[in-house]
Formats: C-alpha cells, structure tokens, sequence
C-alpha cells in the first residue's frame, strides 16, 4: 500500500519511545539475571527506562494530537460503552487509542516509571545498590527494593495482556495495530482526511529527552555515596 492510501497517526517519538522501551526492559530482565558485572548495565536501563517515559508522559501533553492523553484518555462511561460494543461486534473505531488500550497505555507508564523510580533506590542486600540509595535509609531501600520486585511482576502481567490484545485485534478483529506503531500509518479508509497528523515534530521529543537526561544525570552526580548512607 503506497502512502496515497495511509495517513499518518502516530508519530516517530511515539513508536521509538514504544519500541525502546520494550528493549530496555527486556535488557533490565536479562542484566538482572546474569553475574554482578552486569549490574552497571541494569542501571543504565533503568536510566534509559525513566528518561523514555518520562519523555513519554511530557509529550502527553505536548506532542502531537494522538500522542495527547487529552485526546485518548476517556471516563468510565466511554469505555464501558467501547467494551459493550468489542463484545457486540459494533465498536467504535479510532484513529488512535481507543477507551480500552488507553487504560493500557496509563497502566503500562504508571508501571514503567513506578518500576524504574524504585530501582533508583534498591539494593540487593549483597554488593550492588541504586543509584540514589544514598538519599535513603537502608530500611527504607529494602521496602522500596520488595516494591521494585512485586511491581516488575504487575508489568510482566500488564505486558501479557498488552501483547493479548494486540493479538486479538490482528487474529479475531482483523484489525492491525501492529504495523502502524512500526510505520506510524493507518488505511486512509481507517482515518478522517482531519484526524491525521502533518508530521511528528520529533526535534521537539529529543529536545525534552535531553533536558531529563541532563537533570536525572544532575541528581545522580550529587546523589550521597552509598557507603557513608548503608547504615
């Protein structure tokens, strides 16, 4: 399908913030799983994790119109209507979320950045500790550490569902949701001529990446020494 018959939705920070994402958590996965040596990279991932989303949750706001949770987040109301018609066979189509995968969507980033906030202060009672351990008291760091592991549970369970749905669209629905956060275009038949984006103004999403990066790199660089703070 040439591109005289899509019409952009989702724009290039969103799909390289999604698909960035599923990286790094998959490589804070596997560090955490191999020798102590690795440690150093599960703390870059979890950097990487807290800048994406927290880039993410900015551009919610300031991004461009299916990017906005003004646009897709919606009340009880709206998505028990859209799940009666999943149900039914007659839900609404929309060109971005729809009330279902925006639920998703907030669950998915309360989750990531609850994960990686808590990281930032964790400790595995052995050798390795966060980042800003320092800040805190060591009984303070096992709590936040018990948190860090039960919350990476909930985003395994969310991540299943998402994967789910996704497939449930592409298999039952023969609706594909896949192929557009890769391209970030949908079926012209799919989008009203008004509801596609222009372009993605991406130089603006790095902009925002940059400036978290430089303050989360402020932090750490001034964050106590884990020694003088274990006890």
């Amino acid at each position: 399908m040439d591109s005289s018959q899509q019409r952009l939705v989702w724009d290039l920070p969103v799909r390289i913030i999604h698909w960035s994402l599923l990286l790094c958590v998959l490589g804070s996965w596997l560090t955490q799983q191999l020798p102590s040596d690795w440690f150093p990279w599960h703390v870059r991932c979890g950097y990487a994790v807290l800048i994406l989303v927290s880039t993410r949750l900015l551009w919610g706001l300031v991004g461009t119109r299916h990017a906005r949770f003004v646009s897709f987040v919606r009340g009880p109301r709206a998505v028990l209507i859209y799940a009666r018609g999943l149900i039914s066979g007659k839900a609404t189509a929309f060109a971005g979320h729809n009330p279902l995968g925006a639920l998703m969507v907030l669950a998915l980033l309360a989750l990531l950045l609850a994960q990686a906030l808590t990281g930032l202060f964790a400790n595995d009672e052995i050798l390795n500790t966060g980042p800003l351990y320092g800040y805190v008291s060591n009984s303070l760091s096992l709590q936040l550490t018990g948190w860090h592991h039960r919350i990476f549970n909930l985003l395994l369970a969310a991540v299943a569902l998402h994967v789910s749905a996704a497939l449930f669209y592409l298999l039952v629905k023969k609706e594909n949701l896949i192929r557009p956060m890769l391209t970030g275009r949908k079926r012209a038949d799919e989008v009203l001529p008004d509801q596609a984006i222009a372009a993605s103004r991406t130089w603006l999403a790095l902009l925002l990446a940059v400036l978290l990066g430089a303050a989360l790199w402020y932090i750490v660089q001034r964050a106590p020494s884990a020694e003088v703070m274990a006890f």
